[in-house]
């Protein structure tokens, strides 16, 4: 009789008990995981990093990216010299040029390219504030989408939240360069031919807003490069946290 009295009196207790234990001692035993921790993702490859070393190893592989993107292209045959990013001529311009380098004409095309692709690397430096800034302004959402997206996850957020403001930027940079390295000039003569063979007209390319477009194209290219390098190899990031947080997710 005393046994069973004992039974009931404890299933009695017990819930309240199980109500006194401490869940967040018990959430943060190191065998079940860290829930705070798990928030950003990933499951259990990041459970053992904090939400906070998580967000800044993101940013620093992030910034090292856009950094590093910008100043390959700001360089001497940045654009022009690196065939992923070459910028050729506008579609309607090239058949003149085939056309031209049939009748020894040809270096009317190259200089037009080669003074398109200046203009470029003229302009690309004005992209690494943005970037930089869009880095800063990161939230843990944002962060999490990156995290356990695909290997351009990163480039596709640059993408969404600065195009149009690069875009703004390069458009006057691009323009000024384009008097500087006589651009306008060059495009005039390589107009003047094919107006004498009925191909082309000089209004025909809006080269500002060309060139402007295949620069941006240009940029996230080399930027979706190096994401995908630090994804593959985590210690090519120069951050102690960022190769920490990538050599956990594992990409």
């Amino acid at each position: 009789m005393k046994i069973a009295a004992i039974a009931v009196l404890s299933g009695l207790l017990l819930p309240q008990a199980a109500q006194a234990i401490d869940l967040g001692g018990l959430l943060d035993n190191p065998k079940l995981g860290n829930i705070e921790n798990n928030l950003l993702g990933g499951g259990g490859n990041l459970s053992g990093i904090s939400n906070n070393d998580q967000i800044t190893g993101l940013k620093e592989a992030l910034t090292q990216g856009a950094q590093s993107a910008v100043s390959s292209l700001a360089k001497p045959n940045g654009y022009l010299g690196n065939p992923k990013v070459t910028i050729p001529l506008p579609g309607n311009l090239q058949k003149l040029d085939a056309l031209l380098q049939q009748v020894g004409l040809g270096k009317y095309g190259e200089d037009l390219k080669t003074s398109i692709n200046r203009a470029a690397e003229a302009a690309v430096p004005e992209a690494k504030n943005l970037l930089v800034g869009a880095v800063k302004s990161m939230t843990v959402s944002d962060a999490k989408g990156i995290l356990t997206g695909g290997n351009d996850a990163a480039t596709q957020y640059f993408k969404s939240r600065t195009s149009a403001s690069i875009a703004d930027r390069f458009r006057p940079i691009v323009a000024r360069a384009m008097q500087k390295v006589r651009l306008a000039g060059t495009y005039d003569r390589f107009a003047a031919q094919g107006e004498k063979l009925g191909l082309v007209s000089a209004q025909d390319a809006r080269l500002e807003e060309y060139i402007t477009q295949k620069a941006m194209d240009g940029l996230f290219t080399m930027m979706a490069e190096e994401e995908k390098a630090i994804r593959a190899n985590p210690l090519q990031a120069t951050g102690k946290i960022a190769r920490k947080v990538f050599s956990a997710i594992g990409h």
